[in-house]
């Protein structure tokens, strides 16, 4: 009774500052724990594990906070909502904010309670690809988690079935992608683990592709939608 009283005492943006604070960090912690699980147990899990964790966990946080705070638990998706102007300006330093403390905390989750393998999940490419291939998918990555979740809105939740679909498109993003440029698609989901880790080499792959490709389907989708 108590926490329902003090939820109805918050205000619509603190509502979804928390939601978006508490989806990033369950994102974070499925997403970078299922990596260090993997290389702690020495593979018993695979990459099937490593991308149907996040996917779920993104699914179900989607149906759980979507009518809240539209769901973004990611930096690059809420760049995305700015341009196609799903969110009013007072509310970019909200989501950012509450999406960057969600992300560190998660990071923290894992160094104390999952162990500290592989720099607490954080993301890597494989160098034994070009560059430009690598920044390349990891913009295709985030364009196409983009697209699906631009859908998603269009539709209106497409028919019940939008967080099957945007959790279906990160696992498969991460299946299929991640060989390559490690299929972060989440500024905030990178970041993390490389502050606390202090694994900060791969970072300035994440703090770019991701956005370039959140904003190319964003401001098609202004160009085309947005009157």
């Amino acid at each position: 009774m108590q926490n329902s009283r003090i939820a109805n005492g918050l205000s619509s943006n603190q509502k979804r500052f928390f939601a978006e604070l508490i989806g990033t960090f369950v994102v974070v912690v499925f997403a970078t724990g299922s990596v260090v699980l993997t290389v702690k147990y020495s593979g018993t899990f695979g990459l099937w594990f490593v991308a149907l964790a996040p996917a779920v966990a993104v699914a179900f946080l989607v149906y759980a906070f979507g009518k809240i705070s539209m769901a973004h638990f990611n930096l690059a998706v809420t760049v995305g909502f700015f341009i196609t102007k799903h969110m009013p300006k007072n509310l970019f330093p909200v989501y950012l904010v509450a999406e960057i403390i969600g992300a560190l905390l998660g990071s923290i989750f894992v160094k104390y309670v999952l162990g500290t393998e592989a720099n607490l999940g954080a993301n890597a490419p494989d160098y034994h690809f070009q560059i430009p291939l690598i920044v390349g998918v990891e913009i295709l990555a985030t364009a196409l988690l983009m697209a699906v979740i631009m859908v998603v809105v269009h539709t209106k939740g497409l028919w019940g079935f939008g967080g099957i679909v945007i959790g279906g498109i990160v696992g498969l993003d991460i299946f299929f992608l991640a060989f390559i440029s490690g299929a972060s698609m989440n500024p905030a989901r990178a970041l993390a683990p490389a502050i606390i880790s202090g694994y900060l080499n791969d970072l300035w792959l994440y703090w770019t592709a991701p956005f370039i490709g959140s904003a190319i389907i964003a401001g098609i989708y202004r160009k085309k939608f947005v009157k």
